[in-house]
This record gives C-alpha cells, sequence and structure tokens, in this order.
C-alpha cells in the first residue's frame, strides 16, 4: 500500500539525509529499512502458520526472525547460561535461544477473566508457566515454540486477545486508566477513544512501518495514572475553563539512553477528537521521523529538532483546522497508582493488589480469573505499575475478596518498598541485559522489609538490566541500571528522578556511583535508614536526596 505524505513546506531540509519520508524520499538508509520495504512486517505472520510452525526453528529465515516477527510480538529470547558479561562480547545470532518471548496486547489495561484464564492456560501449557506483568499493561510469556505459535493465536483470538504490533516499529499497546468509566475521581472517560483507534486505525497498514515504536497513552482520570510524562504521545484528561472535560495532550516522551520528557503542545482536545489527533500524530512521525539511524528516531528526537510550535502547526495542517489553546492539568502528588479500596462512582467497590514483584505462573493467573468470578468480578484491569485491579466489587465482598488475593500472592496492602518497585525482564531471557533484575528485586523488598519495615511516604525503585530503562530507570528515586562492576553484575545508581512533580526530572548522577549486585540490598537500606535519620516532617525521598550532601549518597 503506498501512502500519501503530506509535506508541510515551512519545513528545512538537513544538511544531508535523515531517511525523512516527506522531504527525502523513501531510499531505504539502513538494514532495517531495507528489510521494511522488501516485505512488511505482518506478512510473516502467514509463513509462521503454513511453514515455520511446521519446519521449526531452524527453517526460520534472518530477516524475518529479527525484526519481522517483533510485529507478531514475538522475540527469540536469551539463551540460558550466559552471563552479562558475555552481552557486550557476543552478537544477537549468538545471544538467542530458540525460544520466544510472546507479548500479549491489553489496550488500556482491559482484561476480563476468561481472557486471563486463556492466557494462563498458554502459559501452562507452552511457556513453562511463565507469565511477566509489565509497565505497559500487557503480559508476557517466555519458552514459547515457534510449532505452537498458530495454536496460541488460536487460543487468544477466541476470547478478542492478540499479540500483533506487539513490538516492532509500530504503535505499541495504547495505555489507559484502569478505571476508566468507574473512578469517581475521574475527570472524562477515555475508553471510547482507545476502542476507536482500535479498530479504526491499528489494522491499517499505514500505520506498520514507523521509523522506530511508537508508544501512546490515554487517561482521563485525574491521578494522572498513565505516565504521561515519558511517552511519545499521551492525553491527559483536564478541565477546559470554556470548553468542559478534555484533554491536554503531551509530545515527545521518552527514556532509554537519551531521556526526554514530554512537552505540552498547548491544545485541548474533546473526546470525540482524540483518536483524530493521535492518528494524525502518528502520521507526522511516519512522514517526518527521522530514519538513517535507529539510535535516534524515536519521536522525541523530531520534537527536540522542530519544537512543539512547529509540531503543532503540522499537526493542525494534517487535521484540516486549528486546535484549540488548552490549559495545564494540575500537579499530582503523591502515589498515581490504584492500590488499596476505592469506591466507585456507582456505588461499588474497586480493589487494587501488588503482584509478588517477580514473575507471576500461568497457573496463578488461572486462579486469580477463578477468583474474581467467585466475586462476579467481570473486569480485570492492569496498570502501569504492575498492579492488578478488580472492578465493581460489591462493599460486602471487599474484605473476602482481598484475603483471597492475598491467599494467592497478591499484595492488598503492601509496603511502600513493595509498592515502588519495578523491574524489566532482565539477565534471564532479555539478550541486552547485563545484569539479573527480578530476583534481585524479589531479595530487596524481602531485605527492606525486614530490616527497615516501612516508609510513611511513597519510594520507587527500579532495577533495569541494561541502559535501555524500561522499568524507568531515570524517573525513579532509586533508579539501577545494570552494568558489570568489577568484573560481577552490579548496578549505577541514579538518586531523585521523579514524575509528577512541576519540573519532572532525572535527579542526580554520582560519577563512579555503583554497587555490586550482591552488595544491593546493604546499599539500598543504608540509604534508605540516612533518609530517615535527616528527613524534615512530611519529607519526600526524591526531596532530600537533591539536598543531600553528597557524602550521604554513596555505598560506603
Amino acid at each position: 500500500m503506498t501512502t500519501q505524505l503530506a509535506v508541510h513546506t515551512d519545513i528545512p531540509r538537513g544538511k544531508r539525509s535523515e531517511g525523512q519520508w516527506a522531504l527525502d524520499g523513501r531510499e531505504p538508509l539502513n538494514g532495517d529499512e531495507v528489510i521494511k520495504q522488501e516485505d512488511p512486517g505482518l506478512a510473516v505472520k502467514k509463513r509462521i502458520i503454513d511453514y515455520y510452525s511446521r519446519e521449526g526453528f531452524d527453517s526460520i529465515v534472518p530477516d524475518d526472525l529479527a525484526p519481522r516477527m517483533k510485529w507478531c510480538g514475538i522475540y527469540a529470547q536469551r539463551c540460558q547460561d550466559l552471563g552479562g558479561e558475555m552481552t557486550n562480547k557476543l552478537d544477537n545470532a549468538q545471544l538467542q535461544d530458540k525460544y520466544f518471548m510472546m507479548r500479549v496486547r491489553f489496550d488500556g489495561g482491559q482484561i476480563t477473566p476468561e481472557q486471563l484464564r486463556v492466557v494462563g492456560g498458554v502459559s501452562r501449557d507452552f511457556g513453562r508457566g511463565t507469565a511477566d506483568f509489565t509497565d505497559r499493561q500487557n503480559v508476557q510469556i517466555h519458552w514459547i515454540e515457534i510449532e505452537n505459535v498458530p495454536e496460541i493465536w488460536r487460543r487468544l483470538d477466541a476470547v478478542g486477545l492478540s499479540t500483533l504490533l506487539g513490538c516492532g516499529d509500530v504503535p505499541r499497546v495504547i495505555l489507559g486508566s484502569p478505571v476508566a468509566g468507574v473512578a469517581a475521581d475521574e475527570i472524562i472517560d477515555a475508553t471510547p477513544a482507545i476502542e476507536r483507534i482500535k479498530k479504526q486505525y491499528l489494522p491499517s497498514p499505514e500505520f506498520h512501518n514507523l521509523p522506530r515504536k511508537f508508544k501512546s497513552a490515554i487517561s482521563g482520570n485525574s491521578r494522572q495514572d498513565i505516565t504521561h510524562e515519558i511517552q511519545d504521545l499521551a492525553f491527559v484528561g483536564v478541565n477546559h475553563p470554556d470548553h468542559g472535560p478534555g484533554f491536554d495532550v503531551w509530545v515527545g516522551g521518552g527514556l532509554s539512553t537519551n531521556p526526554m520528557i514530554a512537552r505540552r503542545l498547548g491544545v485541548w482536545v474533546p473526546l470525540e477528537e482524540v483518536s483524530e489527533v493521535w492518528a494524525n500524530t502518528v502520521r507526522i512521525f511516519r512522514d517526518y521521523g527521522y530514519r538513517l539511524l535507529r539510535n535516534r528516531a524515536r519521536l522525541k528526537f523530531l520534537i527536540a529538532s522542530w519544537g512543539v510550535e512547529r509540531f503543532r502547526a503540522v499537526l493542525e495542517e494534517y487535521m484540516g483546522h486549528p486546535l484549540i489553546d488548552g490549559v495545564a492539568p494540575p500537579i499530582v502528588i503523591g502515589n498515581r497508582d490504584h492500590i488499596g479500596v476505592h469506591k466507585q462512582k456507582d456505588g461499588r467497590y474497586y480493589v487494587g493488589v501488588k503482584p509478588t514483584v517477580g514473575p507471576a505462573s500461568g497457573d496463578q493467573l488461572i486462579r486469580i480469573a477463578d477468583v474474581a468470578e467467585k466475586y462476579s468480578v467481570t473486569r480485570i484491569r492492569s496498570t502501569t505499575s504492575k498492579e492488578l485491579l478488580f472492578l465493581d466489587v460489591s462493599g460486602a465482598d471487599v474484605a473476602a475478596l482481598q484475603s483471597d488475593l492475598e491467599a494467592l500472592g497478591l499484595y492488598p496492602r503492601p509496603s511502600e518498598f513493595r509498592r515502588g518497585i519495578i523491574s524489566c525482564t532482565g539477565l534471564e531471557f532479555c539478550k541486552l541485559a547485563l545484569t539479573t533484575t527480578k530476583t534481585r528485586a524479589i531479595e530487596l523488598v524481602g531485605e527492606l522489609e525486614q530490616r527497615v519495615g516501612d516508609l510513611d511516604v511513597p519510594i520507587t525503585i527500579s532495577l533495569n538490566g541494561c541502559p535501555n530503562s524500561c522499568a524507568r530507570t531515570q524517573v525513579s528515586d532509586i533508579g539501577l541500571k545494570g552494568q558489570i562492576v568489577e568484573g560481577e553484575e552490579g548496578f549505577q545508581v541514579h538518586l531523585g528522578g521523579t514524575l509528577g512533580v512541576q519540573d519532572p526530572d532525572f535527579g542526580r548522577k554520582l560519577r563512579g556511583l555503583k554497587v555490586k549486585s550482591r552488595d544491593l540490598g546493604d546499599y539500598v537500606v543504608q540509604l534508605v535508614e540516612k533518609f530517615k535519620d535527616q528527613r524534615e516532617p512530611g519529607e519526600q525521598f526524591r526531596h532530600w536526596v537533591l539536598r543531600a550532601e553528597e557524602s550521604d549518597l554513596p555505598w560506603q
């Protein structure tokens, strides 16, 4: 399919071609772009069903294995027993195993007990029981063999689920408020916009060859529960003094090795126009995004180059009309999550729990579905903090539901340490990782709860296996970036990063502040104890870190 490009005449050409389709033409400038032009990513689905699943892993041609299979939501996982010191010594083909990670999309975090049971069954039958909730409201399953993929797709499709567009240079899962439509503190329900994007735009091939991944989020909740500051595009619920409830638009966020905070576009968008703004933003990214170098191909680099004024002007040209000037949303301080018991607008309750810090299991997902149905819960939600929510609970059932969930290893009243910790996949399965994360996160929470107890203020801790910041290193109170330290697994330490303040920032990175993985518990306990000793009344951890003496922060 050939897409007609719109060219904004006021955009100057660079001194060299950056691979911007609208300015430089479509000649591919790197290997990935060549592969995408030769055959669309989703074309590999038919080959998986008709050939690869019958002939096995060794029959897969390299260009289909990577990158095209990413468009189908599957990656070859890391070969077992390769230490982190091998990550930068071996190439991708040497690091990969003959098994896959499969990512199941849950746009808006929307899950039914039936869907959760099917995912649990897939995990049990084909994934050695693995099931990881992610901070993008998905579920990831490991140990998938190519021979089983068609049957897995058949099971998922039967309950309205898909892995397609789970990875690759496409719009990834759309984040949404997990309590859309039910929360008493909601400004506006964004569900219709997410559903329209899913049905009208995501299936279209015009959105299936972007310069890089595209991450978006839409929430009308007053808690701002979608980490909008680090998305390529985000819509945040706001009340406009003249136009009422709608959305403030943010563009150009993202972390990884070049972190950038999203910027307000300065426009207010009504609910019925959100999907069009979403689609036209993606089109601009497709047409003008930098395709030459993949490490600067995300939308944030285009925003940094153009500025929001030019981007807004081009967006209005794509839209065909001016956009309404917006108002900034209020600053939300404290936890943005939904842990605990909360009254819905209809008088019933939603209950938020924190799953185990490490991976879940297929059998656990099935048991969770059973518990939900026991209490007539038909709507479960995942969140950007890796929590699970159970909607529409009657007041009489709240305590019993919490008790049953706790028996399954879910925490209705987690400590602040358990509540605020997240980790990436890490060395166990990720080919980019340098360190183990999930097991270490489990150990770290246990040590903190045993040796410190709890805190009376929120604290976020992220463990990342590599510099790509899938677990948000730079915007966590204690951000841990995987490194090899003196020949061992370890972490570089970032302190005081934050979202949800007047000026979100990346905190402090002290030169040389590194800790070996085996010393991590002692270091974090030492750090938290100093915070408790030196904090002022009501002071948040991030504020203490920013004023603390440098001598109080290193590992001693």
